[in-house]
């Protein structure tokens, strides 16, 4: 399987057309469609349903457009480390992290790394727990920010000097709202939303004192914009850490920590035996000079 096959296949996917692609491909139809032929024999699979307006991928094509999107950036990824100048730092450096404030830690090193190498360029992916160690697995990112605990088997770790509060997002109408902190008895017939990252045995149980399957969560999400705007119609109340919806002003939630309180700590996470590049190492080596009391900066 080519390369050079793998763009022409992407190509058709966005375009939805043999003859849209062709033309931003500067190729004749002819000559895509028979590329695209050679492709479905060599993996023994339909890729597409040819329509009369229009082409539309069968299962295994949706498959392949993922895998096919991954393995060209990675190969990107890998061309510019490996074609990266010696004469001075560059290069590209690749982060996951999920939604906290702690991102300005990694965002302050990039701007000082930045400053001193110019040639240097980041890239920051945003998703849970479950996104960004699925990318560190597969090599598109080089480090990940993660909350603790760590799989400390799995990954290498280094802990940032900045931890978020957990707490429930609230309508300011909602009676709740009219307490300073949350006690786990509030939460009871509660209808809640909460983090689809949040499991049996977390930091959060431990304080509710009970398994989650006591609760009345009615929806999860990923990404907690997406559980306010829940909050914010009506759905129910959202577990999730402070800092992350801007609560101020007219806005019509409130943000209420839980008490006793709990802190969600976090660490720089990557792959074990992880070979960086030139840009990567520098960036890891200015992250661990951060000095303790750079949170609160």
């Amino acid at each position: 399987m080519e390369l050079r096959v793998l763009r022409y296949f992407l190509a058709v996917a966005r375009a939805e057309s043999i003859c849209g692609a062709a033309e931003s491909l500067h190729l004749s139809q002819p000559t895509l469609s028979r590329q695209l032929m050679d492709l479905e024999a060599e993996l023994g699979k339909k890729l597409f349903v040819r329509g009369n307006r229009r082409i539309t991928l069968t299962e295994d094509g949706v498959l392949l457009r993922k895998r096919a999107g991954e393995i060209l950036d990675l190969v990107e990824k890998t061309t510019g480390e490996l074609t990266a100048g010696n004469a001075a730092l560059t290069g590209d450096v690749y982060i996951g992290a999920g939604e906290t404030r702690g991102v300005h830690l990694l965002t302050r090193t990039a701007r000082q790394l930045q400053s001193q190498c110019p040639g240097v360029h980041f890239h920051i992916s945003s998703g849970d727990t479950t996104d960004v160690t699925e990318q560190l697995d597969k090599g598109l990112i080089d480090f990940g920010l993660l909350f603790d605990p760590i799989n400390t088997g799995k990954y290498s770790a280094h802990s940032l000097p900045a931890a978020d509060t957990w707490g429930l997002l609230l309508r300011r109408d909602h009676p709740l709202a009219e307490k300073a902190a949350i006690a786990p008895a509030d939460l009871r017939g509660l209808p809640l939303v909460i983090s689809r990252r949040v499991r049996d045995g977390s930091v959060l149980e431990r304080w509710l004192g009970r398994d989650f399957g006591s609760l009345n969560i009615i929806a999860t999400y990923s990404l907690v914009f997406n559980a306010s705007l829940m909050v914010e119609d009506g759905l129910g109340a959202a577990l999730c850490l402070d800092g992350i919806i801007n609560t101020a002003g007219g806005s019509p939630l409130c943000f209420r920590p839980l008490t006793p309180p709990v802190r969600a700590g976090m660490s720089v996470v990557w792959k074990k035996h992880q070979v960086f590049s030139a840009a990567a190492e520098k960036f890891l080596e200015l992250l661990r000079q951060l000095p303790e009391d750079t949170a609160r900066k």
